[in-house]
């Protein structure tokens, strides 16, 4: 990445939508802007877990202001990440389409487990390199993330249904603080955060560090207070929450740092707080100053160099886990990749587009037999499922679920993809794959080098071209292949196969 770059990062929160805006600079990215609104989408969930009409139109408003930001930006300089409320939101889908139109980007959802590695990310940048096996916690707004890590590398990540917005708002409700709302809190909090005690044990790390809203508001009460700077103990949070009590009401609390933002979800914030540092045994939380819209920005310079992108090692450790047949998915990619470059030849493409084809082609050839290892039966069918649930590092769970697409349309009739064959991208990576693995279906390499793939756009037919000698050669791929054509008849692009 050229020096002087800027990058920007978006990250949907439940309680705070943030845009991060930096420039790189041999290797480190320095701050140019920083905007912050608070929408409280994650109090906006309904009973059936809808978002309201008022919360998507708060997005919607805050969304607006940042694309005006992101004015003369191109798509490769700008991340959107969205986390636990658009994870739970069954209406998502109506809120991300016309996001990512006010926005003019793509919005990612991602899974929790990737929240939590860009945390991690987001908060080693900031810290000095060295051995320190570090823990970080992070309270979001519906989420709380957990991390083990040494250096820039998380070894192990959890998420967990607690946050500040959901807990003030089941356990402070009208933002009544007692002992025994407070009570009530913590052990809640204890419950569903208790089985972290195995996976993050105190002989597993040296040092706790806090990242984010909830821990950053608690360390500046605290520190008006007197308390050390940058630091939240046990003893404060005792403090802070006999102080909360005594104002019997988050509206009436008069504490120097309390901003009004996070006046109505502090109860549930330290709450949380509290039950984690209890029960992960932390003395003293050291806040970071990285936060997951760091590790965004870190992990678009990282993917700049195809060697460090973390996708293509998740693909690699899924593919092993599930004994994939390593050498059939190289042969199926090898085939695949020289079917779509047919495809695109004639064609004035970027090079970035191509390369980007190119390797979610390259995913679905190593992971089409991820499925195999549950039943040879509608393996297609299984692997798509692992695909949708799986939590892969790196991805997005929009990326899994079209990744899972491919791997669900590889076999089989093609009306279960109507609409994603619509989109054109797709209709050639999915031919590119289903033409492979015909002509891989033995196993072995196959002689593909005389067969030429012909693409006419304005009749959106593609042609498959073999001479008589390789038909004469391969009777089984040829029938196969004759077959295929009936599959693609009443799909918006056709195929057709010939001789010469």
């Amino acid at each position: 990445m050229k020096n002087g770059t800027l990058l920007a990062a978006i990250d949907l929160g439940s309680n705070s939508f943030r845009l991060e805006i930096g420039r790189y600079d041999h290797g480190q990215i320095q701050r140019v802007a920083y905007l912050k609104e608070t929408v409280r989408q994650g109090n906006g969930l309904d009973a059936e877990r809808n978002l309201t009409p008022d919360a998507m139109e708060r997005g919607w408003e805050c969304l607006a202001r940042f694309a005006e930001r992101l004015s003369g930006f191109k798509k490769a300089q700008v991340r959107a990440v969205a986390t636990q409320t658009l994870r739970e939101a069954k209406n998502r889908e109506e809120f991300l389409k016309r996001g990512c139109e006010i926005l003019g980007f793509p919005i990612e959802v991602i899974a929790g487990t990737e929240e939590a590695r860009l945390i991690y990310q987001g908060v080693a940048q900031m810290l000095p390199t060295d051995n320190e096996r570090r823990l970080v916690i992070d309270i979001g707004g519906r989420s709380t993330e957990l991390v083990l890590g040494q250096g820039l590398n998380a070894s192990e990540t959890a998420s967990f249904r607690v946050g500040s917005v959901t807990w003030s708002m089941k356990y402070f409700p009208d933002g009544v603080l007692t002992e025994q709302t407070f009570y009530r809190a913590d052990i809640a909090a204890q419950a569903v955060l208790e089985e972290g005690i195995s996976a993050y044990p105190r002989s597993q790390w040296n040092k706790a560090y806090g990242a984010s809203g909830t821990v950053g508001a608690v360390a500046e009460i605290l520190e008006f207070a007197g308390f050390p700077h940058g630091e939240i103990t046990l003893d404060g949070l005792d403090w802070l929450v006999k102080c909360l009590v005594r104002s019997g009401s988050a509206s009436k609390v008069q504490l120097e740092g309390l901003r009004d933002d996070r006046r109505a979800v502090i109860g549930g914030g330290v709450s949380i707080l509290r039950a984690l540092m209890t029960i992960l045994q932390v003395d003293t939380l050291y806040v970071a100053q990285g936060a997951l819209r760091h590790g965004v920005l870190y992990e678009m310079v990282e993917r700049e160099d195809h060697d460090t992108d973390m996708r293509d090692l998740s693909v690699q450790r899924l593919a092993l886990k599930f004994a994939v047949d390593v050498q059939q998915g190289q042969r199926i990619n090898q085939v695949a990749q020289h079917l779509l470059h047919d495809m695109y030849a004639a064609d004035q493409i970027e090079s970035s587009k191509i390369d980007r084809l190119r390797r979610k082609l390259n995913w679905a050839a190593q992971l089409h037999e991820v499925g195999v290892s549950i039943s040879h039966s509608d393996y297609h069918k299984h692997g798509a499922y692992i695909l949708d649930n799986a939590d892969l590092v790196g991805f997005s769970m929009f990326e899994l679920h079209r990744l899972g697409l491919l791997v669900l349309g590889q076999r089989g009739k093609l009306k279960k993809l109507e609409n994603e064959l619509e989109e054109n991208e797709f209709a050639k990576m999915l031919m590119a794959l289903r033409l492979s693995l015909i002509l891989c279906h033995a196993r072995k390499d196959p002689d593909h080098q005389s067969l030429h793939l012909i693409c006419d756009e304005a009749k959106q037919c593609i042609t498959l071209t073999a001479p008589d000698s390789w038909v004469v050669d391969y009777p089984q791929s040829t029938h196969l292949l004759k077959l295929e054509m009936t599959s693609w008849q009443k799909a918006p692009w056709l195929f057709e196969f010939v001789t010469n």
